[in-house]
């Protein structure tokens, strides 16, 4: 059986980004007693480690005590590189945007636990899609802003500038982008069918100022060998997404699939309710991205996109993509066409 964690699992040290939110509360004014409620973590356990459920709520009342949504921003400009171990070691160390996107997205366990990095480089963009590590609900528009902003802020310190990211968001445009453009950047775009920071693939290789001066490629892969012996379990939702991925030309059955991770069907299912999600839902999450990708970076028209994706006929592909988007492959193409005529980088 695949080694996978889900929001039950107990996975991330209190004394890593749990003691930094408790300790950002307390400093702000708000009782550490408060933010606690209904966690089961007292501050006092310092060796506790608590489940993702857990630090979500965390998260929750300490959003709840300090009213808006400034506090995932706030938080997430002081998690990265973070004092989590040896990965956060590994990605302080790393040469380049590349070397860093990389480490992210291998490390995420310990580094992003609750929202799984997916990096690729495609037609000269390079792109980090965001999805659960385990069943977010409501706050997932809080952690995506957290975890944006916490890579927004390290690659700002490491490069020395604020690099030229695109934010893409899979929800409507608030009334007012104000905050998240002081946050994060201005280049927002809204309505993408998936939670993604795009940047110019030049960036990817363009070497940290003062990285050489600092940290030799020796201790970087020191620190790089140190972070996986830590071999900590993969998120299951996020393992899943990958797995679907990789076989977005002829998508697995639940059987299938449920044989790859080492459990009986009913099993998979149950672990997948758990999260709040089926099967079908996280086939149709990948097969909309993968869609998404073809139509932006290749041009596809609806036949080529449905011979990908294995369907037998471009209708039925129409179909299946309006209920995943709620929109029709030729509106989000007009949206697609708008998208474009803006710069991204």
């Amino acid at each position: 059986m695949l080694r996978c964690y889900d929001s039950a699992t107990a996975l991330i040290p209190a004394s890593h980004q749990p003691a930094l939110v408790l300790e950002f509360a307390r400093s702000q004014g708000v009782d550490g007693a408060d933010v606690l409620t209904g966690t089961g973590w007292s501050a006092l356990e310092d060796s506790a480690t608590l489940k993702p459920a857990q630090y979500l709520r965390l998260l929750a009342n300490t959003q709840r005590a300090l009213g808006g949504d400034e506090f995932a921003f706030a938080l997430g400009r002081q998690l990265l590189p973070g004092h989590f171990g040896a990965a956060s070691h590994a990605l302080l160390q790393a040469p380049s945007l590349r070397r860093t996107l990389e480490l992210l997205a291998k490390h995420a366990s310990r580094l992003s636990p609750l929202l799984v990095p997916h990096f690729r480089v495609e037609d000269g963009m390079a792109m980090l899609v965001w999805t659960d590590a385990c069943g977010l609900g409501a706050q997932r528009s809080f952690v995506v802003h957290m975890q944006m902003a916490a890579l927004v802020a390290m690659c700002h310190w490491r490069a020395n500038q604020r690099l030229p990211w695109t934010f893409c968001f899979n929800r409507t445009a608030p009334r007012n982008t104000a905050q998240l453009e002081v946050n994060l950047g201005t280049r927002l775009r809204f309505g993408c069918q998936v939670d993604a920071l795009l940047i110019s693939a030049d960036w990817l290789d363009q070497p940290w100022p003062f990285a050489g001066e600092t940290h030799g490629p020796a201790a970087s892969r020191a620190s790089e060998r140190a972070a996986e012996q830590e071999c900590l379990p993969r998120s299951f939702l996020g393992s899943h997404y990958e797995h679907l991925l990789a076989h977005a030309q002829c998508m697995p059955t639940l059987e299938d699939t449920a044989q790859h991770f080492g459990m009986s069907p009913a099993t998979f299912k149950r672990r997948l309710a758990q999260e709040g999600t089926h099967y079908q839902a996280e086939l149709d999450q990948v097969r909309s991205h993968v869609a998404l990708r073809l139509m932006y970076f290749r041009g596809y028209d609806n036949d080529a996109v449905a011979q990908h994706l294995g369907y037998y006929d471009a209708a039925n592909f129409r179909r299946s993509f309006k209920r995943w988007t709620g929109l029709t492959p030729s509106l989000f193409r007009d949206a697609l066409g708008r998208f474009s005529a803006l710069p991204l980088a």
